[in-house]
């Protein structure tokens, strides 16, 4: 058996369409399927015309209520589905369905255990209509989760698998649209493949990407880096966030000695404090939101206290180079600056220790209410 999850939010013209195109590259070659739409209560007849079709092929709608997203109701649909294989599609018409049966068996083969269909592999097609601006838009998300995957099209949203090897769903954590590469990131796959396929133009109804939806896609993206690559993705956070504190490091150093016509050493102490305090706030927004937020009022001193130990190193070999060093005391900024790095090793080290402790994550589920329309042989 193989189940066809498609979701769908006000695509009813496409419904018959892309039925008929399962059902003629599966049903009529004799493999057994059932075709599973998930609706985020469209209201727009999906229902009605899904309850017409399963009078004669397998195929159902699970119309969910109180949740909307296209990766949850991907996951919806793979939990309320029987197959052994499972394909996931769009309703859009843009991926030819009769794909299908070669992306299955590259799976019962064993040649691959994770198929994409592919516009980018050899032989893989996008359409001629598409532009500059657009073709960037499609590939540069792809190099962007290179270290992730060596699938060429990791973006693609046609892709099959064997059901044993779906990771359990309480190990994921949809956010965005691009639910296949969560799956495969973190399902137990080994030997990815690609079948290359025709991307075609949608032909009915309306895009729903939008720029909030790209915005989820960059959100989702840092989940899984950090889930792939959990200290590194930290460290590089943790960096990035350093560098910013860098700046508002030397605004203070600078102006201290400005306006206030404050000795350089006290100056550059009282600037750590300023620029640690900036770091601690963006390290507990951004770097370590999957880890333990204690109260503000006992986290922030804590960061402090652990980074007077990198400050420790960085004040030291700041004093010491400008003290003992005429090149470093003529050139004051670089000899922060190398303070600076000195610091920042110790400090992320203490911080994950002490500050941003692990904890154990805890997934929400949402409750959400599904009418079925089944088919009459109850497939």
């Amino acid at each position: 058996m193989i189940s066809v999850i498609i979701p769908t939010y006000k695509e009813a013209e496409n419904l018959p369409h892309i039925t008929k195109a399962v059902d003629d590259a599966l049903g009529q070659q004799g493999l057994a399927y059932d075709l599973v739409f998930v609706d985020d209560n469209s209201r727009d007849g999906s229902e009605e015309i899904v309850a017409e079709l399963a009078k004669r092929l397998p195929v159902n709608i699970l119309v969910r209520k109180n949740v909307r997203g296209l990766s949850s109701a991907v996951l919806y649909g793979i939990e309320h589905s029987t197959g052994e294989y499972i394909v996931v599609m769009d309703a859009d018409l843009s991926h030819p369905a009769s794909a299908i049966p070669g992306m299955i068996e590259l799976l019962k083969s064993g040649t691959n255990d994770f198929v994409v269909g592919s516009r980018y592999a050899e032989g893989g097609t996008i359409h001629d209509d598409w532009g500059l601006f657009r073709r960037i838009n499609s590939r540069l998300p792809s190099l962007l989760v290179v270290p992730l995957t060596p699938i060429k099209d990791p973006m693609s949203g046609f892709f099959a698998f064997k059901r044993e090897k779906m990771p359990s769903q309480d190990r994921l954590s949809p956010i965005g649209y691009k639910i296949g590469l969560e799956i495969y990131v973190k399902g137990n796959f080994a030997k990815p493949g690609e079948v290359p396929i025709h991307f075609s133009e949608r032909k009915h109804g309306e895009s729903k990407l939008s720029l909030k939806e790209q915005i989820y896609f960059l959100r989702h993206l840092r989940r899984l880096y950090q889930h792939q690559y959990p200290t590194w993705t930290e460290f590089v956070q943790f960096g990035l966030v350093g560098s910013t504190g860098f700046i508002i490091d030397l605004i203070i150093y600078l102006s201290l000695q400005s306006l206030f016509s404050i000795d350089h050493k006290s100056a550059r102490a009282y600037s750590f404090i300023g620029a640690a305090s900036w770091n601690w706030a963006l390290n507990r927004l951004i770097t370590f939101t999957n880890r333990q937020k204690m109260s503000k009022l006992i986290q922030w001193p804590a960061f402090l206290f652990t980074s007077s130990m990198g400050f420790a190193v960085n004040w030291g070999s700041y004093v010491i180079l400008t003290g003992y060093v005429p090149f470093f005391d003529a050139h004051r900024i670089t000899a922060l600056l190398i303070g600076v790095v000195f610091g920042m090793g110790l400090n992320f080290m203490a911080a994950r220790l002490f500050v941003f402790r692990p904890y154990e994550k805890q997934i929400e589920t949402e409750d959400s209410t599904a009418r079925t329309v089944q088919s009459k042989n109850g497939k």
